[in-house]
């Protein structure tokens, strides 16, 4: 054999023998992966890019980035129009019905990991026809925030029911604080009204529920504790919200989720209160309202599988737990309440009172029932209007809606 040869059969053995051994190009990349919503504190942004590393750390196909953005709602819907959807993004309660509508989702609340977890107020939220689209990131619920020193100096008990928030609110109510702050808001209010037992709308939201005797004795009684004088607005009070106006000693009682436990850890370190569940109504029932975001995938998703396994890392046990252990928001799985609570024991109260709350979520275009609700509370607060008529003109707005006109 030449020496020639022998080179060229060299040269091509090393050839052969680099291209088995070399990564392919198809191997070398990873799938690459958005996941758009707004953008929150500094703490939810530093907290969510945590979850994100931790998942990309784990994964040698997939790669993922976090892209907040401004004016969501805008760029999501941009979004949609032209096609250039994300792999994964943040779906408002709110929103959900029109995405649904759109066709716009992909349903893949049976391809998650240990769906039954999940609170089953928020699976309620994001289920449509019994079909369970989206996962709950985290969610935010209603109770009651009490000024504990100043109940103790009235002798004032914690309330229970709603007649002893009434007498509580009467008690504690002097020329300087009052008694409970809230806004005339439909999304304070809705509380009372399953409370009382009563619905927004009836069961299959086709029309309007709102004129029964349990609901307008959720009405009376949340207006009349206004006019009674026992109730102030932010407004009256001089403050922009009522935690701000609960930090400031204003108000003995308020009426806010657990978005205020870090504001008023922030703004007022020394104030001493505690938070208590949404008293019963007349019937011994409680009420609550949760609000709520999932992470959805389109419908049209060009990354599926990928994006599932990403989503299946952010509301699973580990990524929910990194999520909400550095921001203080609500797990939405059950199972981590319980680590949760030994964490962050002031919030064990908003967590009791998932068990009984509803999701604030109704159907495409029902802000503008919203809009009408406030409007009328308003006028109920100003005592321009009976609760006979607010709830009329409330439910011609709300069946109009309803009824797609």
């Amino acid at each position: 054999m030449n020496k020639k040869f022998t080179l060229v059969a060299l040269a091509f053995v090393m050839v052969v023998m680099g291209a088995l051994s070399a990564p392919t190009a198809q191997a070398q990349e990873k799938t690459k992966l958005r996941l758009m919503g707004w953008s929150g504190s500094e703490a939810e942004n530093t907290s969510l890019n945590k979850v994100i590393a931790d998942f990309n750390a784990s994964q040698d196909k997939i790669e993922a980035v976090f892209e907040p953005v401004p004016d969501y709602e805008t760029v999501l819907q941009n979004s949609l129009v032209s096609g250039d959807v994300p792999d994964v993004f943040y779906v408002p309660a709110q929103r959900f019905p029109d995405l649904v509508k759109s066709d716009a989702l992909m349903p893949i609340g049976d391809k998650l990991e240990n769906p039954e977890d999940f609170y089953p107020a928020l699976v309620e939220t994001f289920s449509d026809k019994g079909t369970f689209y989206c996962p709950p990131k985290d969610f935010s619920v209603l109770a009651i925030q009490i000024n504990t020193e100043m109940f103790k100096a009235a002798g004032v008990e914690a309330p229970k029911t709603w007649d002893e928030l009434r007498a509580a609110a009467e008690k504690l109510t002097t020329d300087t604080v009052a008694g409970i702050v809230y806004g005339p808001s439909f999304d304070r209010l809705g509380a009372f009204i399953y409370a009382a037992g009563g619905e927004v709308t009836n069961s299959d939201l086709t029309e309007m529920a709102l004129n029964t005797d349990e609901a307008k004795s959720a009405f009376e009684f949340y207006s009349g504790l206004y006019l009674d004088g026992f109730a102030r607005t932010p407004s009256d009070l001089g403050a922009g919200w009522g935690g701000e106006a609960f930090g400031k000693g204003l108000a003995a009682m308020a009426l806010e989720g657990n978005w205020v436990v870090g504001f008023l850890a922030d703004q007022y370190p020394d104030l001493k209160y505690e938070t208590i569940e949404l008293p019963a109504g007349p019937t011994g029932k409680q009420g609550s309202l949760a609000f709520t975001v999932c992470y959805g995938i389109g419908k049209k998703a060009k990354n599926p599988e990928a994006s599932l396994t990403l989503l299946n890392y952010l509301v699973g046990a580990e990524g929910m737990k990194t999520w909400t252990d550095g921001t203080g928001v609500l797990p939405s799985r059950m199972s981590v309440a319980a680590e949760f609570v030994k964490t962050f024991p002031d919030r064990e109260v908003y967590l009791k009172s998932a068990e009984f709350a509803r999701g604030w979520r109704f159907v495409s275009g029902f802000s503008k029932v919203e809009d009408k609700a406030n409007e009328q509370l308003a006028l109920l607060f100003a005592d321009q209007v009976t609760v006979e008529d607010a709830i009329s003109d409330i439910e011609k707005v709300g069946n109009a809606v309803l009824k797609g006109e």
